[in-house]
């Protein structure tokens, strides 16, 4: 029991580490471009985004690697090689440094990342493992607001270096507890595909690489149809080599798999709406109602509070009504909460924005453990890693996506010109996040397993 909650704890705190990194840095984006870094507007795109690019690219090798060689292993090299990332990225003395030490950072967290919740399901009675993945995927989306939290309180105080700094003892004692407390589990015969690992590693970054470029360059520049076109040719012919393949990294046809094919979707909807929400969150926050950094990064506990006390009942709530009820109530409460959002001006008090962002984070708590659950139901316990990699990809790459979308409608209303330009831009966005998600959530309720299966609780 002791060893089981010990790791529970400190696969928690890891992806909440690993997170943290992904939103808290929009916070540092202002005294990026201030500093003697003399970094441009592309300049600081990539900074954001070199470690967004490499984590999602490579979760799913990443969780396979885990799979064959070992978990704890490899979470503990992924574990060491994020501190000295980061520490990289604070002393780093120009614009290309400081990409590389974030992209190295990226690679990391896509290491650690899926052995996490591969090695806690090893760790965890099966009686309890439904209650596992309701914490994991609540620290997940947690992540983002410690992110805020943390960024918001260190700029308070400091520069931007000692952003970075603050993460490097949190990996020394990671790795340290992760060493001592968490026992490792047993390797499975994973397959080695080098062939099938270059065609989707290749394809996640030409296809993301174009989603993050598209606000700045346009939709329909050369550069961005040609990321896009090369993404769907690598992932096309990953297709066709999988499905050729005796042992492929990753067998598509898994996507057959009813609650995989939703569970995923649904993760990268509510990411998309996330992602979408810390984007415009610290700009609203600081250049509309003029709160500070720290008070911009409080002002988000709201979901903080959501997620931590909604995630706890999800499990029971799903044993009792089935998961299709509880996913379609939790993303239509996100729903509801981008629509309400929408409607948020200079002059709307801070305790009517936290309702709305509480009524945000109650859904991601009500919705995110069933469909984690959906798509690690449907594999079998030895591609664990393979399916959290899975999980967190569709995370990803949904977040990199609500990014982009909201931010190429602040910059089509100018957002940058004027607090009303920017309010226009912010209505406009919340609401193309809540139409894309609405859509998203008939999707993913048509596609979930026959109530006759939906009695039982997620498990792996």
């Amino acid at each position: 029991m002791k060893r089981e909650n010990s790791t529970l704890v400190l696969m928690c705190l890891t992806v909440l580490t690993l997170q943290s990194l992904v939103a808290g840095i929009n916070l540092a984006i202002p005294r990026f471009a201030a500093s003697d870094l003399h970094a441009g507007a592309s300049d600081l795109v990539w900074i954001v985004d070199a470690y967004v690019l490499a984590f999602a690219g490579l979760l799913i090798p990443a969780g396979a690697l885990g799979d064959r060689i070992g978990r704890k292993g490899v979470l503990l090299a992924g574990l060491a090689l994020f501190g000295a990332a980061n520490l990289i990225s604070a002393l780093a003395p120009n614009v290309a440094a400081l990409q590389a030490g974030r992209a190295l950072g990226g690679v990391a967290a896509a290491l650690a990342q899926p052995a996490t919740l591969a090695l806690l399901l090893h760790a965890t009675r099966p009686e309890r493992r439904p209650h596992a993945i309701a914490l994991w995927t609540a620290c997940m989306g947690l992540g983002g607001m410690v992110g805020n939290l943390v960024a918001g309180a260190v700029l308070e105080y400091f520069d931007w270096p000692a952003l970075f700094l603050t993460f490097v003892p949190v990996a020394v004692l990671l790795v340290a507890g992760v060493a001592r407390y968490v026992p490792r589990a047993p390797r499975h015969d994973a397959p080695v595909d080098p062939v099938g690992t270059v065609l989707l590693t290749g394809g996640l970054f030409a296809l993301l690489h174009g989603i993050i470029e598209g606000p700045e360059k346009g939709w329909t520049s050369a550069l961005v149809l040609g990321s896009f076109a090369a993404g769907l040719v690598l992932l096309g012919a990953f297709g066709g080599h999988a499905l050729r393949s005796h042992r492929p990294l990753f067998d598509p046809r898994v996507f057959r798999i009813p609650s995989v094919r939703a569970g995923a979707l649904g993760v990268g909807a509510t990411f998309l709406a996330l992602f979408g929400l810390f984007y415009v969150n610290a700009q609203f926050l600081q250049n509309v109602k003029g709160y500070s950094t720290l008070v911009t990064g409080l002002a988000i506990g709201p979901l903080a509070i959501g997620m931590g006390v909604v995630s706890r009942r999800a499990v029971p709530l799903t044993e009792k009504y089935g998961p299709r009820p509880v996913i379609a109530a939790g993303l239509a409460g996100i729903v509801a909460g981008l629509l309400l959002l929408s409607s948020v001006d200079a002059g709307t008090p801070y305790p009517i924005y936290a309702a709305y962002l509480l009524l945000m984070a109650a859904g991601m708590g009500l919705c995110a453990p069933a469909l984690t659950g959906g798509i690690l139901a449907g594999l079998p316990a030895s591609s664990a890693g393979l399916g959290s990699g899975l999980n967190s990809a569709a995370r990803e790459v949904g977040a990199a996506l609500g990014v982009a979308l909201i931010g190429t409608v602040l910059n089509e209303h100018h957002a940058l010109r004027s607090a009303d330009d920017f309010l226009a831009g912010l209505t406009v966005g919340y609401r193309v996040l809540a139409g894309l998600l609405a859509a998203a959530t008939v999707a993913v309720v048509a596609t979930w397993p026959s109530p006759a299966h939906d009695r039982r609780p997620a498990t792996v």
